[in-house]
């Protein structure tokens, strides 16, 4: 991962979604890890999981980690 690109995944909203933005651009509302990687996915980064989207450092989560999807 290049330290030029960004993502970051705010808050939950009411609804428990967090939006998710990679180098700046809005590329979803994430319920889960695992739309979070299939977003990235989409947005160039070929081989994201899950797994990896909970462990990344390149990840800034805020307001809570990668747990915090309430519904």
């Amino acid at each position: 991962m290049s330290g030029d690109t960004a993502v970051v995944v705010y808050p939950p909203a009411p609804d428990g979604g967090r939006r998710v933005r990679f180098d700046g651009a809005f590329i979803g509302m994430a319920y889960t890890l695992v739309d979070i990687a299939e977003f990235l996915r989409l947005a160039g980064m070929e081989d994201v999981e899950a797994p990896d989207v909970e462990a990344a450092e390149w990840i800034e989560w805020r307001g809570g980690g990668p747990h915090a999807f309430p519904r």
